[in-house]
């Protein structure tokens, strides 16, 4: 009598949700369990830019690229500390050798010399630039909100009319702009035709990454706010305000940058007289009229410098943040 094997049990094989990780059981009802490896599928594309990035080759080439990228910021910086005799002599990177060769007579005469003192320029460039900053914000944000969470005709085809208008260069204006402040407004050498037009210039940008901002906020904490009883007044500045700071800094940033370094714009509209002239003018007036006094020129660009820097590294937490939630997704 013949005796026949007996058929082996079929493997039941389970999948694990959790890791991708399949669990081979031999017979069914076994308590022990091998689990076994899946297959990983093929390394994506962005896995593989990232670690690109963040490899120690692609560390040191930004190193090498920073290093040249500020390389005529330091000389300049050197160069403001050394006497115009010296300049002329030889370059900055000789006297690296020879620190006692420094002084900060640039500074002392880029503070001094002229009708009025550096200070007087600080406050016109500080006069003009904080409402040339803060109007567009308000502005943009209202707008940004309509096209947001309103409903009103037309409304797609302003927004894509309000991104065009981008392309428009302020420069271009300055001609029909200057007839409609003096002929219209009878605004002349005024602040507010500065402001006027640094407003209208930023609110495309403004409104566009703002806007963007706020299509990431979940709808139902609008619809939420609406069945308390909010209305659009309350909704903006209860519930929109707070949570669009990383946006408005990061556009506030860029304008302020924009407008304390703007020179054509404050020379056209008020001129260069001291009590107006923003710090951009008395900056350019430091090379002398022949062009041969930059080593003072070097000291002011750097005393220019203070207040943007300042503000860059006070906000600069919230830059990067506000920048690409505002400009990567419409």
């Amino acid at each position: 009598m013949s005796t026949s094997s007996p058929t082996p049990e079929p493997e039941v094989r389970a999948v694990n949700p959790i890791g991708g990780t399949a669990v081979v059981m031999d017979k069914p009802g076994a308590g022990a369990a091998k689990p076994v490896k899946q297959p990983r599928k093929g390394k994506s594309a962005a896995g593989n830019a990232a670690r690109a990035v963040s490899s120690p080759w692609a560390s040191i080439l930004a190193i090498v690229i920073a290093g040249f990228w500020t390389l005529p910021t330091v000389g300049l910086f050197v160069t403001s500390f050394r006497s115009q005799l010296d300049i002329n002599r030889s370059g900055w990177w000789t006297s690296l050798t020879n620190p006692g060769a420094y002084n900060i007579d640039n500074y002392t005469e880029a503070l001094s010399s002229g009708d009025a003192s550096l200070g007087q320029y600080f406050i016109n460039s500080t006069v003009i630039t904080i409402p040339a900053v803060l109007l567009p914000l308000l502005l943009a944000s209202l707008a940004a909100y309509a096209f947001a969470w309103m409903d009103f005709p037309l409304k797609n085809a302003l927004f894509v009319g309000v991104f065009a208008l981008q392309i428009v260069p302020l420069q271009v204006a300055l001609l029909p702009l200057m007839k409609f402040y003096t002929d219209w407004m009878h605004l002349k050498s005024s602040y507010w035709t500065v402001w006027i037009s640094h407003t209208i210039f930023a609110l495309p940008l403004a409104i566009f990454l703002i806007h963007n901002f706020m299509k990431e906020i979940p709808g139902e904490l609008i619809e939420a706010a609406r069945v308390d009883g909010a209305g659009h007044v309350r909704i903006f500045f209860r519930i929109m305000l707070p949570v669009m700071t990383p946006a408005l800094a990061s556009f506030g940033i860029f304008q302020f940058l924009w407008v304390w370094n703007d020179l054509l714009v404050s020379l056209v509209f008020l001129g260069g007289t001291p009590d107006v002239a923003p710090l951009t003018v008395r900056v350019a007036e430091l090379s002398g009229s022949r062009g041969n006094a930059w080593h003072i020129l070097s000291a002011g660009a750097f005393i220019s410098m203070i207040v943007p820097v300042a503000v860059f590294l006070g906000l600069q937490r919230y830059f990067v943040r506000g920048l690409l939630a505002g400009g990567l997704k419409g």
